[in-house]
């Protein structure tokens, strides 16, 4: 499923971003786009290690795709916080100039050390580097991590990929088949759950993870890149399309730069609920979620599986899985629902014991933030997984969590 609904009905939700739709920057002066294109005409070249910041915040804005015109305006936001001594914002931002001619209709991939502004249309952040480079390739979503460890080093790192996002499930959408996140539609290619997992050991660990996508916070995601994150924040569902509110979240870390980790992926939710719940129509949630404690969750989630099981009792599990808190792709359940329904059907003490325990420690030890704007999803808590209602797809078996724990075992056993 995709990540962000399409520009025309966001447009009428949010009419302040909409109206830098169609916009060009060039104006027939400086000419950026021709510049650029001339033989031995060179762009700035990033600049050496600095003295380390507390935090470095890297974003990944992959808009080679329908989302074009949301890239641009979430650069432009970024700006208006802008970097620091103490805080380094650096993005990359690929386009392909067909979906919007704004900022003088480049295209291609540009690297910028985020600078603030006063101009809501247009960037003005220094090019660092001019790149043709596949956005949905992980090696390269791991080169741009080492890039920005190299040249702007922090205590402290925080990568958002921004995109498209499909959870781990493969489905049939504008950009074809898709299974993960950053979807290049020049290529066709983009990045799957185990791959994101290998940019981020290429790249090396970081403190947040963030996915400015939808339907990416899923148990299968947060596990595979357990070891490489502290803190996972995502949604459940779809976002819309003006994703997350740069602006206000990153004055937030600007105003207290030495804040940790937690603070900083709770900041991220609370600014994402703040931005979103009083508008008409809206409907966006973003939750936290602590690495840490996911081996936990996996021991609790198998003795759960193990003891749901060994009563024999599938019609309760197939019902709990029907009714279950669903998303946008239908086998998307949240586990919090899915599992405290499935102990209300069978209605047997040793599955309520465990499901007590369980429901317990994902409230209390696993998800650690997680708000909702509108009222459509009263069955969400902040983590969703894989229950199909009708096939199983065999693409599971590639995920770590699969290989880790029973939950496709599970999956097997009830019925369809």
């Amino acid at each position: 499923m995709m990540k962000k609904v399409l520009t025309a009905a966001l447009a009428l939700l949010f009419p302040a971003r909409a109206a830098l739709a169609g916009v060009d920057f060039d104006g027939g002066g400086f000419g950026l786009k021709e510049e650029l294109s001339l033989p031995g005409v060179s762009v700035p070249a990033a600049p050496g290690p600095a003295p380390a910041a507390e935090w470095t915040v890297m974003v990944y804005v992959n808009a080679k795709n329908d989302l074009e015109y949301f890239g641009l305006a979430d650069l432009n936001e970024m700006e208006a916080a802008g970097s620091t001594a103490k805080v380094n914002v650096v993005a990359e931002l690929g386009r392909l100039a067909v979906y919007d001619d704004g900022d003088g209709g480049w295209s291609g991939v540009r690297r910028y050390l985020v600078r603030r502004d006063d101009a809501p249309t247009a960037v003005t952040s220094p090019v660092l580097e001019t790149l043709e480079a596949d956005m949905g390739d992980w090696r390269h979503l791991a080169e741009f991590g080492k890039w920005a460890k190299k040249n702007y080093p922090a205590r402290r790192y925080m990568l958002i990929v921004w995109n498209h996002g499909s959870g781990w499930e493969k489905a049939v959408g504008p950009g074809g088949a898709l299974k993960g996140i950053s979807y290049d539609y020049g290529t066709g290619n983009h990045i799957n759950t185990p791959e994101l997992a290998a940019a981020l050991r290429e790249m090396g660990k970081v403190d947040v993870l963030a996915f400015d996508a939808c339907l990416m916070q899923m148990a299968e995601v947060a596990y595979e890149v357990k070891d490489l994150a502290d803190y996972v924040v995502g949604s459940e569902e779809t976002e819309p399309g003006p994703g997350y509110p740069y602006d206000t979240f990153l004055a937030g870390l600007l105003g207290e730069p030495a804040m940790g980790p937690e603070r900083l992926s709770t900041g991220l939710v609370d600014a994402y609920y703040a931005y979103y719940k009083d508008r008409p129509g809206a409907a966006a949630m973003q939750s936290v979620v602590k690495t840490a404690a996911l081996p936990r969750f996996l021991a609790l989630v198998n003795g759960w599986v193990d003891t749901v099981m060994a009563s024999g009792d599938k019609a309760s599990v197939n019902a709990a899985v029907r009714a279950a808190q669903r998303f946008d792709t239908v086998d998307n359940k949240d586990v919090y629902d899915f599992v405290q329904l499935a102990a209300k059907e069978a209605g047997k003490p040793e599955i309520t014991a465990k499901s007590a325990e369980l429901l317990k420690f994902i409230s209390g030890e696993l998800v650690l933030s997680h708000k909702a704007a509108g009222n459509n999803y009263p069955g969400s808590h902040g983590l969703a997984a894989f229950l199909p209602v009708y096939h199983y797809n065999s693409d599971y078996d590639a995920l770590q969590w699969a290989k880790d724990s029973r939950w496709d075992e599970f999956i097997d056993w009830y019925p369809r």
